[in-house]
């Protein structure tokens, strides 16, 4: 084999052929582009990933950890469900969405995994259809549905739910959330409208957040651009000034109110998808849809295809 890699990963030779810890990488020749790391197996040397087929490509079929027991260029197997038989619609709740994902949310709550209430929030702005992510903590779950808090005055899913002053968003409350937890090998996906929690409501939240938290909830104009100022200030300096600004506001105050432009939001579900992972991705997926019949509305339950 020419030598046209830069770098190259040294496995000992084991056994079993399979790599259980990272290596040190040695490197081999400065001149090269591609990285492809080398896998010792009984009878011969392989690479363990699929080569780039050309320079353009930083990353091909990454693996995920490397001290998983998988063949060259293969990503992990989902099998904790496999020795209970998967995922079953009888497993699941006939009649809510709302009451299967409390069940699942406090499995992975009782499990190793940090933060279960992490998800991703997705929107999409009006006309042009652009659609924006981030990571929020769902803090609330009620009847009607799942609560996450936010700003709402110059956030980018204000201007996407709500609308913007210029005109160049018409607002578009369909949202979605997706919540992964890799430690039980499951996700929820949620899709529905928007509606804005009462300032009443947002208060009693608010109350529970720490002081700076609630200071920095009236400081920040989220979003917004912080220009750098002088010297070796690259914009930090005017989110500070804002938070004095608040300190001084609030000073000796111990319940300070919620700002009118922040509080909570709550994702009506219309759709909600359960996931459980399964071996040679042929997972498990179950989706609940919101019907209405005879003036009354009810949830449907369908297994997908995966």
């Amino acid at each position: 084999m020419r030598a046209n890699y830069r770098y190259l990963l040294l496995i000992p030779h084991t056994p079993t052929g399979i790599l259980t810890k990272p290596h040190t990488p040695l490197r081999i020749t400065p001149a090269a582009r591609l990285t492809s790391p080398l896998i010792t197996t009984r009878s011969k040397t392989k690479m363990a990933l699929h080569p780039p087929q050309d320079g353009a490509k930083l990353i091909f079929a990454p693996t995920g950890a490397a001290s998983a027991p998988l063949a060259p260029g293969q990503a992990a197997q989902f099998l904790k469900a496999e020795r209970e038989g998967g995922l079953r619609r009888r497993d699941l709740d006939p009649t809510s969405p709302i009451a299967q994902f409390h069940k699942w949310f406090t499995a992975a709550s009782e499990s190793d995994i940090s933060h279960p209430e992490t998800c991703t929030l997705s929107t999409a702005q009006l006309p042009s259809g652009r659609v924006s992510a981030r990571m929020v903590y769902m803090k609330e779950l009620d009847a009607k549905g799942f609560v996450i808090y936010s700003n709402f005055g110059t956030s980018g899913k204000a201007r996407d739910l709500f609308g913007s002053a210029d005109g160049k968003s018409k607002g578009n409350p369909w949202a979605s959330l997706v919540f992964w937890w890799e430690g039980v090998e499951r996700q929820v996906r949620v899709e529905g409208r928007a509606e804005r929690l009462s300032r009443e409501e947002s208060q009693v939240y608010f109350d529970t957040r720490a002081r700076g938290s609630r200071i920095g909830a009236w400081a920040s104009r989220q979003s917004q651009v912080l220009r750098p100022g002088e010297g070796e200030d690259d914009g930090r300096a005017k989110l500070k000034g804002w938070v004095e600004e608040a300190e001084r506001r609030w000073e000796g105050e111990e319940r300070i109110p919620v700002p009118e432009f922040w509080g909570g939001l709550r994702i009506v579900p219309e759709r909600v998808e359960f996931w459980q992972g399964r071996e040679s991705r042929l997972h498990d997926r179950f989706v609940y849809e919101r019907v209405e019949e005879g003036g009354e509305e009810r949830w449907t339950l369908e297994r997908l295809s995966p």
